[in-house]
């Protein structure tokens, strides 16, 4: 019993994270259960996203309560999500645990250096318009599906800078609607993945009961903070997962 109790406490954690974030906690989730509790790349990642799907879901609705989002973004993203998130999810079942651990490092220090140099860039001013059309937000949302299904993320984290760096989003705009690419694409991973017995059931829904008490913490917070330190704490929180993977390696 305390056992699952854990489970739910860790979760929780994970939950508050993802809200603040907007990625549903699996970043940190994936290499803490491979570090923490031994579990291989992959099952890792399938046992994740049983946590991250329900987080997904509650935060999208969360954030578009605050800022609503547009349906159609959200429809371009979502539907281009959905199919290459299914096709790097096949690829993600049949590779080496190792191998994918490792691209995973090296995915989440890209991601890093990438939020890490926005920092510094002279950024325009964020606005509520999106400065490219719907056949570009399709191949964000197609680049960001893959990534996702390949390595359980949701593809939130590729997302998210694109959003704010090239459709000039702000950061919680960006976060909302990086959500609604999440929500289809880590169902159709999550199912993948189940099918190929990658998921430990009992251990992701006592960490899914957890982070959906705790997810729209995360969000409350994620709108209190100052634009520039929601930047720098993201740029962190990435590079604590990648060296926590690293240590797993």
């Amino acid at each position: 019993m305390l056992e699952w109790v854990g489970y739910g406490l860790f979760g929780a954690v994970l939950g508050t994270l993802g809200g603040l974030f907007g990625i549903g906690g699996g970043l940190i989730a994936i290499p803490a259960l491979g570090l923490l509790f031994g579990l291989d790349q992959q099952l890792a990642q399938g046992t994740a996203l049983v946590m991250v799907v329900p987080n997904v879901l509650l935060a999208l609705w969360r954030y578009h309560q605050r800022n609503r989002i547009d349906p159609r973004d959200a429809l371009a993203l979502g539907l281009a999500g959905l199919v290459c998130a299914w096709l790097g999810s096949l690829s993600a079942v049949g590779l080496d645990a190792g191998l994918m651990r490792k691209g995973f490092i090296g995915f989440l220090l890209f991601l890093a250096l990438m939020n890490l140099a926005r920092l510094f860039w002279r950024q325009a001013t964020p606005t509520q318009r999106r400065e490219h059309g719907w056949p570009a937000l399709g191949l964000l949302g197609g680049v960001a599906g893959f990534m996702g299904g390949l390595f359980g993320v949701g593809g939130a984290v590729v997302v998210t800078p694109a959003l704010t760096a090239v459709f000039g989003a702000s950061q919680v705009v960006a976060q909302g609607l990086s959500l609604a690419l999440a929500a289809p694409s880590t169902g159709i991973t999550l199912v993948t993945y189940a099918l190929h017995d990658h998921v430990n059931w009992p251990m992701g829904l006592a960490m899914a009961a957890g982070g959906l008490l705790s997810i729209s913490w995360g969000v409350r917070i994620a709108y209190a903070l100052p634009e520039r330190a929601l930047r720098g704490a993201f740029c962190g929180f990435l590079v604590v997962c990648a060296v926590m993977l690293a240590l797993k390696a």
